[in-house]
């Protein structure tokens, strides 16, 4: 029935506020079976028997073992903001939530809002209708409360007034019929422009690299085609599938990063279970379509997902190692390729594709280091790297390019070159385009404008495109066009 009652004045009640998806857009609980993931993977195998004790059981175990930064929480700002007015016009704040008494004081210190903290302790699980009697044990009968989810209802039930912060339709229409409303604040869109970030599908213009054995053969049979588009999506979906696990394993150094915390799940913005099952269904789906190219290209597949997640979960933490597993990375894909389509990949192609893809992963680690060295930071969060690291990495990064060079001038003077091409001698085009193009990126990094991914950020200069498209040109024409013969 609706509550005809005008809504109780903000000052003479107090306002209880939950957490999860209310104060923060995340789950803390989510977010504590993570660090414990990090920290003691085989706790993991625990879960099942400390939540048949009870979830305050479980909740304690984890507390016990990890500790949740609350300063590295996503917060919704605007819900902040509404708090420090109503503190500020002297109304009592209360944070009630069922996420272990530890985070919510830690979350309560940081803040510095709330009067009093109701949580969960090893006795009880601070939900549903223990939380409507955690509340009115603690503030008296007469309260308004802050939520967002099905779960408050039978607070809200027993709440004057209500704040509904992000809460689903129905769960609004219901509160909006049983009490008096002070203020909503609107759920965030997280449509597919937010999955697409999530996906990091503009990272899929990596994989054009498996067509490379097609290009390099001028093999350009329809049904190979049809394989390495095919190809393409299985590396594309798989791709996807380990960003999404490289944010959640990564979400407290995304935090700390100042474009990086910006990301869908490090921001709030998508919810980390939701993260979990669609990584799930992209490796599936991935391997699903790769079965139907050959078991050589599954094996390929699978040996990129063992590398990338070795590389995410600790390689990347690793001074130079990080980078030369980048190199590999870029490599595998070409490899791949190769494997896909039954195209022979010459140690040439390998050895040429190793030192140009080094100095590209260096170019990302000096623009990052760059970048750390003019916000007058020393060390980078969450990897083995130091600004004073810039005076090696540089010069390794310009002799990565160079060796790159002298590797196509050696393939360019094999004789296997001139068994394939009418004139090997328009290669040398090829090689001073490179020697130009390499030196562009490495000018773009000094001058700061290059962004993290140089191999993206080749995409869409304009110069480097230009770089690119006109050495496709030169080694179709050495293919092709006999110099000699148009000469004589």
């Amino acid at each position: 029935m609706l509550d005809s009652t005008p809504p109780p004045r903000a000052a003479a009640v107090p306002l209880v506020v939950d957490l999860d998806g209310t104060l923060t857009p995340t789950d803390t609980l989510v977010e504590s079976v993570l660090l414990l993931a990090k920290a003691t993977p085989l706790a993991l195998f625990k879960l099942p028997l400390w939540l048949a004790r009870g979830r305050e059981v479980m909740k304690s175990e984890i507390a016990s073992r990890v500790s949740l930064a609350p300063d590295q929480l996503p917060y919704r700002q605007d819900l902040l903001d509404y708090l420090a007015a109503e503190k500020a016009a002297g109304r009592t704040l209360v944070l009630a939530t069922a996420a272990h008494r530890s985070i919510a004081e830690g979350v309560a210190g940081h803040l510095g809002l709330f009067d009093r903290v109701l949580a969960t302790d090893g006795a009880t699980n601070l939900k549903g209708v223990n939380k409507l009697a955690a509340i009115r044990a603690e503030v008296g009968p007469a309260f308004a409360y802050a939520g967002d989810s099905a779960a408050d209802l039978p607070v809200w039930e027993g709440a004057q007034a209500a704040v509904l912060v992000g809460a689903s339709a129905a769960v609004a229409r219901t509160v909006r019929a049983q009490h008096p409303v002070e203020k909503e604040f609107a759920r965030p869109a997280a449509g597919l422009g937010t999955w697409r970030k999530a996906l990091r599908m503009h990272q899929w213009a990596k994989n054009v690299l498996l067509f490379v054995p097609l290009l390099t053969a001028f093999s350009f049979l329809p049904e190979d085609l049809a394989t390495m588009l095919l190809a393409f999506f299985c590396f594309s979906l798989a791709a996807s599938s380990t960003y999404i696990a490289n944010d959640l394993w990564d979400l407290g150094n995304d935090r700390r990063h100042p474009r990086k915390r910006l990301r869908p799940f490090a921001s709030g913005a998508l919810p980390i279970g939701s993260g979990v099952g669609a990584a799930l269904l992209l490796m599936l789906g991935a391997f699903a379509l790769a079965f139907t190219i050959n078991t050589g290209f599954v094996a390929m597949l699978a040996s990129y997902v063992v590398l990338t997640t070795a590389y995410s979960w600790w390689l990347k933490e690793r001074v130079l190692l990080d980078v030369l597993m980048l190199s590999v990375l870029y490599t595998l894909r070409i490899v791949t390729g190769s494997v896909a389509v039954g195209i022979h990949t010459t140690s040439w192609l390998l050895a040429f594709s190793l030192f140009v893809f080094l100095s590209l992963a260096l170019v990302k680690r000096c623009s990052e280091l760059q970048l750390m060295q003019q916000r007058g930071q020393a060390n980078a969060h969450g990897r083995d790297y130091r600004v004073v690291d810039l005076a090696v990495l540089w010069p390794m990064g310009l002799a990565s390019a160079l060796a790159a060079v002298v590797v196509l001038g050696l393939f360019i003077n094999a004789s296997e070159t001139a068994a394939r091409y009418a004139s090997p001698v328009l290669l040398w085009g090829l090689a001073a385009l490179m020697i130009y193009w390499l030196g562009r990126l490495w000018i773009k990094t000094a001058r700061g404008e290059m962004d993290d991914d140089p191999v993206l950020y080749a995409l869409k200069d304009r110069g480097s495109r230009l770089a690119l498209g006109l050495m496709v040109v030169v080694a179709i024409c050495a293919h092709y066009i006999d110099v000699k013969a148009l000469i004589g």
